[in-house]
């Protein structure tokens, strides 16, 4: 059998067709097909079930693919080690992020700085990203992971704090407890139909209030904008507003009191074949993203107490 041709057939499923896999492998769809086809000759037996919307593995396929997809992925790993050995890093990473990761172009920096024969793309996004479709190399990723063949580094949690602009609390008054909340105007990340469940942990434990949004949106850096405009109460990453506690075009509401945020994942498309240079930001990713994250939640903290202190003498 050749390896090769075992190959293009474990990149054309884990692609999930012969067009997706033609662009990780840089060749003509036509090349890819028609190795598979030599493949199915070879064998003795269809290995892929094609219709004009998908191709799936038939019963001999899915088991030729459970066999063989460890041992293709590991000469690939073997040979990308060789190849590279001795050698510095180069080529082409392409990762996506979402709008909130603000302090991503100073760590991307010193990557690039530390590695100069690499280059790293950027795709600022606030929808969801098929990273195998579009050929992305890694993402950082915040929440539940849906795809179950997606290989995820968790780096932290993205806790968040509740906020106001000082204009907004001169306008409102300063709620100084959670029932004071209800009433306010609120900006909301993802409410459904204007309504929105907020959820604190304080003192003596969680509480939580259905309200009403004044303003809501998808996108995070949206909510964080309409907060510092002054439209009303938000609750926004504290890995965001750092530097606006800092400036005072922030302000705290209620410290002590948060939500605990979702998990932030470095998120790969697979183990099968990850390039030395993306291995290299991945860890870097790992290590200065989650020391970021905690080094903002302390400095957030810290930020959080001024107002509070300022307003109560």
């Amino acid at each position: 059998m050749d390896y090769n041709h075992a190959a293009v057939f474990v990149q054309v499923v884990t692609s999930g067709g012969f067009s997706a896999a033609a662009k990780e492998l840089g060749v003509p769809k036509s090349s890819v097909s028609r190795t598979v086809a030599l493949l199915e000759r070879e064998l003795g037996v269809r290995l892929l079930q094609r219709t004009t919307r998908k191709v799936t593995p038939t019963e001999a396929g899915a088991a030729f693919f459970e066999a063989v997809k460890t041992p293709v992925g590991a000469l690939e790993q073997a040979g990308a080690l060789a190849r590279e050995h001795g050698d510095a890093p180069r080529g082409l990473i392409r990762m996506t992020v979402a709008p909130e990761f603000g302090a991503l172009p100073q760590t991307l920096t010193r990557f690039t700085r530390k590695h100069p024969g690499v280059q790293v793309e950027v795709s600022v996004a606030s929808r969801f990203v098929d990273l195998v479709g579009e050929g992305f190399d890694l993402a950082i990723r915040a929440g539940k992971l849906e795809d179950s063949s997606l290989v995820a580094r968790r780096i932290g949690a993205a806790d968040l704090a509740l906020l106001a602009a000082p204009a907004y609390l001169r306008r409102r008054g300063r709620p100084r407890t959670f029932e004071a909340l209800d009433g306010h105007d609120w900006v909301l990340y993802r409410a459904a139909n204007g309504r929105g469940t907020v959820q604190l942990q304080g003192p003596r434990g969680p509480r939580t209030l259905e309200t009403t949004a004044t303003l809501a949106s998808d996108d995070l850096s949206f909510c964080r904008k309409a907060v510092i405009a002054g439209a009303g109460l938000g609750l926004l990453p504290v890995h965001t507003v750092v530097d606006d506690l800092r400036a005072g075009t922030l302000e705290s509401v209620l410290p002590g009191w948060s939500q605990r945020g979702a998990s932030v994942y470095v998120v790969l498309p697979s183990n099968r074949f990850v390039p030395t240079r993306v291995a290299l930001l991945r860890d870097h990713l790992v290590e200065t993203l989650s020391a970021q994250l905690q080094a903002t939640e302390r400095a957030c903290a810290s930020a959080r107490e001024a107002p509070e202190v300022a307003a109560l003498r």
